[in-house]
């Protein structure tokens, strides 16, 4: 399970960080308009950012930046170094016996595969030093270097221009999201939708959270100069925008005839596996592993749309967005209940659901913040209202992810010592080993285990 990340940051509750949320914005529209500008911009490949004067350097100790971020990205073993290794997990046996099962040919050349295991472009759009090998390299986050590669190390350059020339501001909640969930939930472009017949291949489970994440695969320091470029990262902000996002990426697929279905079968990588994916056998008294869910009224045992973003965000909207908290649970409980009408009700519900979740994330992207904001949606994520919905393994995972997230803010924003932290840490851990095996979880336990955590945390506020 993931272990206790002790990152930077700072909450973004002062005037200068409301500046700095309204700058994000307007970088946004800049990107927007740069992506179109610059849509044909090269792919220049890793090689091109690792020179010893650039991002290449042995140690962390550069003036401005680390210039070691290229050896944190190739880190063989760490999570860092994930992105890194994501093409060469293509030559392995699993990855064979699911390209061979799926008749896909060799799995590092196929299509289906190379959307998120590398920086794939086409032909046309590749540099000298671009090389399909180097994995998720630099330009699948920030962007074709094109247009900045020359600019952005410059004396007198400046983000903005930057981005105006093609950068993508992942600074940005919403912007970060988006390229995130491109492969760590799906989208439309080629290659980059794990559908259930490549789980049933053996795909592992998507799963993602977007601050935590984030902090895995963060190569840099956020310094005083990071932060007049750029403001400081607030990591409630990023993981409360970070599933309102999700929600809407889900439905924006789901809604789509080309995504929601194979054949006469929905396409069940929107449902919750493990819902049904549990151990069947038949004895003289019967053995329930199906629990109703008070948010999703549904038929008893009708498979259930994965809801695991819908319920935190539900937590969160109850604490930083009260005003639009219960339209949205209203329009989630009419998705679910929608599934078992028809698929017409079912897309106009995923389309009111899709505007309250986008209303939600502009409001948590401008939100002002307290010192006791974390605590508060803790403690909202394990009380009476939200914790009965956990009832299923992908909710009860995404939840134990967000408390030990917060967790990490509050120490980051001296709520909470190094120390204190590390002491209730087996509270969180027995949250986690609740939901370490899908086969072995049980939602009364790990209700149980998430309570327990969520008031080791409340005891230090």
């Amino acid at each position: 399970m993931i272990a206790f990340l002790d990152h930077l940051g700072k909450p973004l509750g002062s005037l200068s960080a409301r500046v700095a949320t309204f700058a994000c914005l307007a970088l946004f529209v800049a990107w927007l308009g740069a992506s179109a500008a610059h849509a044909t911009g090269r792919f220049e490949g890793v090689a091109t950012c690792a020179g010893s004067t650039c991002h290449g350097r042995a140690e962390g100790n550069g003036k401005v930046v680390r210039q070691d971020e290229l050896r944190r990205w190739q880190e063989p073993s760490s999570p860092s170094g994930a992105h890194s290794r994501a093409f060469a997990v293509l030559s392995g046996q699993r990855a064979q016996q699911i390209a061979a099962t799926l008749g896909l040919g060799a799995a590092a050349s196929a299509s289906a595969c190379l959307g998120c295991h590398a920086t794939n472009t086409p032909v046309g759009l590749r540099g000298d030093r671009y090389q399909a090998g180097d994995g998720v390299g630099c330009e699948t986050c920030h962007g074709a270097s094109t247009g900045w590669l020359a600019s952005h190390y410059t004396v007198l350059g400046t983000h903005a221009a930057n981005v105006s020339q093609g950068l993508v501001p992942l600074e940005n909640p919403a912007v970060r999201a988006a390229v995130c969930l491109d492969c760590h939930y799906g989208s439309d472009k080629p290659g980059q939708f794990v559908t259930h017949r490549m789980m049933a291949a053996g795909h592992p489970r998507i799963s993602f959270e977007l601050d935590l994440f984030s902090s895995l695969q963060q190569h840099h320091d956020e310094d005083a100069d990071y932060a007049a470029r750029k403001g400081r990262t607030d990591s409630l902000r990023l993981w409360a925008v970070g599933q309102a996002e999700a929600v809407q990426r889900s439905l924006s697929l789901f809604s789509r005839p080309a995504f929601s279905s194979q054949g006469l079968f929905p396409e069940f990588t929107f449902y919750d596996c493990h819902s049904c994916h549990r151990q069947i056998f038949d004895v003289a008294q019967r053995h329930l592993t199906f629990e109703t869910n008070p948010g999703r009224p549904i038929p008893f045992a009708a498979p259930p749309f994965n809801d695991e973003n819908m319920i935190m965000l539900s937590a969160v909207a109850r604490v930083l967005a009260p005003g639009q908290a219960a339209s949205f649970d209203s329009a989630a409980r009419n998705f679910h209940g929608a599934m078992g009408i028809g698929r017409p009700q079912t897309l106009a519900a995923a389309a009111r659901l899709s505007a309250a979740a986008s209303g939600l994330s502009r409001a948590l992207a401008g939100g002002s913040y307290s010192g006791d904001s974390a605590f508060t949606v803790i403690a909202a994520i394990s009380g009476r209202a939200i914790s009965p919905r956990f009832t299923d393994y992908t909710g009860s995972a995404q939840a134990v992810m967000a408390v030990d997230t917060l967790l990490n803010a509050l120490v980051r924003q001296g709520r909470i010592t190094v120390g204190a932290a590390a002491g209730i840490r087996a509270n969180i851990n027995r949250a986690y080993a609740s939901v370490k095996d899908p086969n072995g979880y049980d939602p009364g336990t790990f209700r149980s285990a998430l309570g327990e955590a969520a008031r080791s945390i409340e005891v230090l506020r």
